[in-house]
This record gives C-alpha cells, structure tokens and sequence, in this order.
C-alpha cells in the first residue's frame, strides 16, 4: 500500500500555519514553527547521529515560500532564512499525525538546554 499523497497544500494568510490534505482525507494543519525546528535539512538534522541541533528563538517564524521539489516534496522558504529543508510528503504526513508529540520532545530539549522559544531581542 502507497503512502497518501497531498491534494492540497495551503500556507494561512498570515504565513504561520501550512494546512495539508492527503488523498485518503486527512488533513493537517502544521504550524511554521513545527517545521522550521523539525527541518529535514542537514542544518538542523546534522550529517550523523549524534549532530540533530536544537534551534531556539523560532516561536513567530513564518512561512515565506514554498517551492515543488520534483514531485515528492516542497522546500519550505522561512522568513528568517532558511531555506535548506525538503519536506516529502512522507514527512509531511509525519508531521501532521506526529508532530504534537515530536514538538513535545523538543520542548523537552530546549528546556533541557535553558534555551527558549521566544526570538532574541535586539
């Protein structure tokens, strides 16, 4: 059996929020910050275990753009610049059904750590 594939992928009007609807009717609705602190990318997920690093300051990060990557996946532009993520659909649906519990965990970490949600002040 094939994972659900996307029929819609929607960004809020105020940027902060990607809602996703699957084939098989589940939808999600994905906050930028979740995906942002969860990247796929090397960034934030290292080259090996052991590298996965903690990103603080992410709390009012936005959704900028969002470009198709083949047909398996989008990379996600966010405001504060990253833009190294590739998230298939695969991940997608993990975040929608799974990303309570994975935001929890990092949560857990940054409190862990004594680092914060709330962006630095300038």
């Amino acid at each position: 059996m094939s994972d659900p594939w996307p029929t819609e992928l929607k960004v809020s009007q105020d940027r902060h929020l990607l809602s996703v609807t699957f084939d098989d009717g589940a939808q999600y609705k994905i906050p930028a910050e979740v995906m942002r602190v969860l990247s796929p990318s090397a960034e934030v997920q290292g080259h090996g275990p052991g590298q996965k690093v903690t990103v603080p300051g992410k709390r009012n990060v936005a959704i900028r753009n969002m470009v198709a990557a083949g047909n398996y996946a989008v990379r996600v532009v966010f405001d504060d610049g990253h833009d190294s993520g590739i998230f298939t659909w695969k991940y997608l649906l993990e975040l929608g059904r799974d990303g309570d519990k994975l935001f929890a965990a990092y949560e857990a970490e940054l409190a862990e750590k004594g680092l914060s949600r709330e962006p630095r002040r300038r």
